[in-house]
Order: C-alpha cells, then sequence, then structure tokens
C-alpha cells in the first residue's frame, strides 16, 4: 500500500520537530514524493549526511520492492 503524504512529514517531523517540511506527491499517484526539510541539525552536515539522516527517520519505508514509499526526490539544508 502506498503512503499518503502527511504520513511520510509524520516520520520525517518525527527525528525532526523544528524542522520545515514539504511534502510533494510529484505524479499524483501517491507512490513518487518529494521532500524538501530545512532544519538547524544540517548546519556543518554535507548532503550525504544530512539525506542519511532524513532516510533513517523513514524507518525501512523504502528498503527494497516491498517499502511503502517507492520514490522520494529529498533536499535538505540548514536555514538561511
Amino acid at each position: 500500500m502506498a503512503m499518503q503524504a502527511h504520513e511520510i512529514e509524520e516520520l520525517i517531523r518525527a527525528s525532526f520537530p523544528a524542522a520545515k517540511i514539504t511534502i510533494t506527491d510529484l505524479a499524483g499517484d501517491g507512490n513518487h514524493y518529494a521532500a524538501e526539510v530545512i532544519d538547524e541539525s544540517f548546519r556543518g552536515q554535507n548532503r550525504v549526511q544530512q539525506q542519511r539522516a532524513v532516510y533513517a527517520a523513514l524507518k525501512g519505508k523504502m528498503d527494497g520492492s516491498a517499502g511503502e514509499l517507492h520514490a522520494l526526490a529529498l533536499t535538505t539544508k540548514a536555514p538561511d
């Protein structure tokens, strides 16, 4: 079963409670999303470190072909 945008946001918010999080359903099919996560905890981290932290927050929902979340274009950064 596909995930809903609010479910993705809830998982990310649990690890990044103060983040600005924007979730967009790219294809309108509930399977292909984009997420922008802006959080102070990313300051001083490179992009790979930031994205690994967000993927960890998804708690395996993207793991393998049986994952509930099939595609996520991810943008991360510290606030300006």
